[in-house]
């Protein structure tokens, strides 16, 4: 299995490429985001872990592009910058995960198994919902055959809701399952993701609404 690490920092990369090396994976190391385009389009990684610090194009930028090819690989952005908006920006960019310096050796490789298994696991190709559909092979979504632009943290989300629609999803299962859990995330994320589909998916378009359980998480409900 092949990871990608995109670092410049010549120590701290050779520690990473040693640690995940450990662990049995094939390690590709580049030092810029020119080079990790590149390697992304000429290579078949299973997982990307990428420093937000980098010269000329920023890790935020490398996910970006490497999301609008159309990839579904995981990446895991790793960075000193440990602000809120900072780790929204991140994820918004299309990581899939977050992982604030310093860390220990033992939490970047948890990391790494949990998004590789959680890639593993698969998902239908596509999901219906009303007038909504979810494209995982493309990370798109339509709305009676209109496209609505989202981003791959927000369709993830949207996934996980819909795929138990009529049932009660509760923060800690969101924050598990989209976030990896709360040890680097500020739980009122989960609000704010609710808020940014609520924006964008007209309920009445969609046919469902996503509706709040107080106390205890969010539903998918269908409209009448």
């Amino acid at each position: 299995m092949k990871i990608l690490v995109v670092e410049d920092d010549e120590q701290m990369g050779a520690l990473i490429e040693r640690g995940l090396g450990t662990e049995g994976y094939e390690i590709v190391r580049v030092a810029t985001g020119m080079d990790a385009l590149i390697a992304v389009a000429n290579g078949d990684f299973a997982l990307a872990a990428i420093d937000v610090m980098l010269p000329q194009m920023s890790g935020f930028e490398i996910c970006r592009r490497i999301r609008e090819t159309g990839s579904t690989m995981p990446v895991l952005l790793l960075t000193a910058r440990d602000t809120v908006e900072d780790r929204v920006y991140g994820l918004d960019s299309g990581a899939d995960d977050y992982l604030t310096k310093p860390f220990a050796f033992a939490e970047l490789k948890a990391r790494v198994r949990a998004l590789l298994r959680r890639q593993s696991m698969g998902t239908p190709l596509q999901v219906e919902l009303g007038n909504l559909v979810l494209d995982s092979r493309d990370l798109k979504v339509t709305v009676s055959g209109r496209s609505v632009p989202i981003s791959p943290k927000e369709f993830a989300l949207l996934r996980l809701l819909i795929s138990r629609a009529g049932s009660t999803v509760d923060r800690a299962t969101i924050l598990d399952e989209i976030w990896d859990g709360t040890a680097h995330i500020d739980p009122n994320i989960v609000d704010q993701y609710i808020s940014y589909l609520r924006r964008k998916i007209d309920s009445e378009a969609a046919g469902f609404r996503i509706v709040t359980v107080r106390g205890s998480g969010y539903t998918v409900e269908l409209t009448e």
